[in-house]
C-alpha cells in the first residue's frame, strides 16, 4: 500500500471512531440530567459566584443551605459559574428537551394544565400546546440509538388532553408520575401526594404504593428511578434518565427528615421548608449516585445537575433576597431569574474507562465560560455518539471542550431570554445576554417601551442601570437582540390582533 493510500485509509478508520461513533470496546455511557424545579444559583452550599480572581466566593446564602452531595460532585466534577436557563419552568424543560430556544418552539409561557395561557396581550400563535409525538425531543433520539429512557418527576410537557401530558408519546420508555402540572398536590404520602388533602388538581399520579406511608414524594421518586436504573441494567441496555423533581416548587412544605437541621437558623417557617426541600433533592442526587455505584455503573456513568429557572426561596417580598447577591428571582428579568446551578461529573472517575478517555472531567474545576440548558441536547449526543435529526435546528453547542476545563472558542456566548407574556414578576420582556454585556427591553402594552442596560463583569449585581449614559453600546445590544428575534421566527406580545415589535433607540 502506497504511503498515500495509507494515510487515506488511517483517516478513514479513525472517522469511523471519532466522537460521533462509539467505540466496539466499551458500552455507550448512561447519561443522567438531575434538573431541579425553582433551583436558583444560590439555592446551595456550593459557591457558584466568584470573585475577581476566578476562585469561588462564599454568601450568606451559601451557608443557610446544606447540599454536601451537591458539594462532592463539584469536588470530583466541573461547575459552571455563568449557566442560563429561561425564568420560567416549560419554556426551560422544553428548551432542553429540543434543544431550541424558547423563541424558536415558541413554548413561552409556562403550561397550564386546563388550557391556554397566554395572558391578555401574549402571542396568539405561541405554543401553549408544548411537545407532541412528533417532536424531535432528546429521549427519542436516546431511544432510537439502543437507550432506556427513563423519565421521573415533574414534567410539564403539555396540557391535559394533549400528546405532550405523557412523557411516553416523547420518546421516554418508562413514565414516573410525569403529568401535565407543574407543581404537588402534596409532598406528603398521607395526604396521597395531593389526592386526599391538599389541591387534589394536582395530585400526583402513580405512587400510590406510598400512599399513607411516611415517605416524602423526593424521595418515593428517587426509589422509582433506582428501581427503573437497575431494570435497565438487567435488560443490558445503556439508559438516559431524567430525574427531574417536583421540588423545589411550592407549595413549601417541611421535609420532616431535615427540619432540625433549620429551626434554630431564624429564618421564617416557609424558608425552613424551601431549605428542607432543597436537602431532600441533596439526598435524593446521594442516593442515585450511590445505588449507580452499587450496581458497578459508576465508572460509565455521566452526570448533570442543574435547576430549571431563578429560585423561588420565601426568604422576602422584594426582588433581592431568594437569590442574593443577585439581584431577582424565578419570573424575572435580572440574573437571580435565569441564572441556575450546574455541575458536572463522571459518578465515579476512572481515567481509564474508554469513555472518560473520550471526556476527561478535571476535579474542583471551575468554568466561567457561559453555557445554557439549550447546550444539554448537543452535548448528550455527542457523548452517547448519536446524531440528532439532519433538519432539526438547535440553538446550544457541545459542552465537551467546556467539560474538559477549556474554553469554547466557537461558541456564540449569547442568551436570548423572551417573555412575550403577563402575569409574571416581570412582564412581556426580552432579555439578551452577549458575553458581559445584557439588555432588557420591555415592551410598550402597559406603558411606554424602555430599556435597561448592565455591564455584568463590572456590575454583576445589576445595581447600576446604564442605558441612558451608554446609548451607543444599548444602540449595538438592541441590534443584536432584533437579530436573534428574526433569527428565530420569534412572536411578539400583541395589541389589537397586531405585533407590538421592538422599539429601537
Amino acid at each position: 500500500m502506497t504511503t498515500k493510500k495509507l494515510t487515506i485509509f488511517t483517516l478513514l478508520l479513525f472517522s469511523l471512531f471519532s466522537c460521533k461513533h462509539v467505540s466496539k470496546e466499551s458500552a455507550p455511557p448512561n447519561i443522567i440530567v438531575f434538573l431541579v424545579d425553582d433551583m436558583g444559583l444560590m439555592d446551595t452550599s456550593v459557591p457558584f459566584l466568584t470573585d475577581s480572581t476566578g476562585n469561588p466566593q462564599k454568601y450568606p446564602l451559601n451557608d443557610f443551605y446544606r447540599t454536601p452531595h451537591m458539594e462532592s460532585l463539584a469536588s470530583q466534577g466541573i461547575r459552571f459559574t455563568n449557566f442560563y436557563a429561561h425564568s420560567v419552568c416549560s419554556p426551560t424543560r422544553i428548551s432542553l428537551m429540543s434543544g431550541q430556544n424558547s423563541a424558536r418552539h415558541r413554548a413561552t409561557n409556562w403550561i397550564r394544565s386546563e388550557g391556554n395561557n397566554r395572558t391578555k396581550f401574549g402571542p396568539q400563535e405561541w405554543n401553549w400546546e408544548g411537545l407532541n409525538s412528533s417532536s424531535v425531543t432528546l429521549p427519542r433520539i436516546l431511544q432510537q440509538a439502543g437507550y432506556t429512557t427513563i423519565h421521573a418527576g415533574k414534567a410539564h410537557f403539555g396540557p391535559i388532553g394533549y400528546e405532550g401530558e405523557d412523557p411516553l408519546n416523547l420518546g421516554f420508555d418508562v413514565n414516573i408520575a410525569g403529568n401535565s402540572f407543574g407543581q404537588p398536590g402534596s409532598y406528603y404520602a398521607q395526604d396521597a401526594y395531593g389526592l386526599i388533602k391538599g389541591w387534589k388538581a394536582r395530585a400526583v399520579p402513580g405512587l400510590e404504593k406510598y400512599h399513607g406511608t411516611d415517605t416524602f414524594l423526593t424521595e418515593a421518586i428517587t426509589l422509582e428511578a433506582n428501581a427503573a436504573i437497575t431494570r435497565a441494567k438487567e435488560e443490558g441496555k445503556p439508559f438516559f434518565l431524567h430525574m427531574a423533581h417536583f421540588a423545589v416548587h411550592a407549595p413549601f412544605q417541611s421535609d420532616p427528615r431535615f427540619a432540625d437541621n433549620y429551626k434554630d437558623s431564624g429564618h421564617s417557617e416557609k424558608a425552613q421548608a424551601y431549605a428542607t426541600l432543597i436537602e431532600g433533592i441533596d439526598k435524593s442526587l446521594g442516593d442515585i449516585i450511590a445505588h449507580v455505584n452499587q450496581l458497578g455503573l459508576g465508572e460509565n456513568t455521566f452526570i448533570m445537575f442543574l435547576g430549571d429557572n431563578g429560585s423561588d426561596a420565601p426568604l422576602g417580598d422584594d426582588a433581592y433576597s431568594s437569590s442574593s447577591p443577585l439581584k431577582g428571582k424565578k419570573g424575572n428579568h435580572w440574573e437571580g431569574g435565569m441564572r441556575v446551578p450546574f455541575i458536572a461529573s463522571w459518578i465515579k472517575p476512572d481515567s481509564e474507562n474508554a469513555n472518560q478517555k473520550r471526556l476527561l472531567v478535571p476535579a474542583n474545576a471551575i468554568q466561567e465560560q457561559m453555557g445554557s440548558v439549550l447546550d444539554i441536547l448537543p452535548t448528550v449526543c455527542e457523548l452517547a455518539g448519536v446524531s440528532d435529526q439532519a433538519d432539526h435546528i438547535t440553538d446550544g453547542f457541545a459542552l465537551q471542550s467546556q467539560l474538559a476545563g477549556m474554553n469554547n472558542n466557537e461558541r456564540k456566548e449569547t442568551f436570548l431570554n423572551h417573555f412575550p407574556h403577563g402575569n409574571h414578576r416581570t412582564n412581556y420582556f426580552t432579555s439578551l445576554v452577549v458575553s458581559d454585556w445584557k439588555v432588557i427591553y420591555h415592551y410598550p402594552v402597559e406603558g411606554e417601551a424602555y430599556y435597561e442596560l448592565f455591564n455584568l463583569k463590572d456590575d454583576p449585581f445589576e445595581s447600576r442601570n446604564i442605558a441612558a449614559e451608554n446609548k451607543e453600546q444599548l444602540k449595538l445590544m438592541m441590534e443584536l437582540l432584533q437579530s436573534e428575534m428574526e433569527s428565530k421566527n420569534a412572536l411578539y406580545p400583541e395589541l389589537d390582533g397586531k405585533p407590538v415589535e421592538l422599539v429601537m433607540p
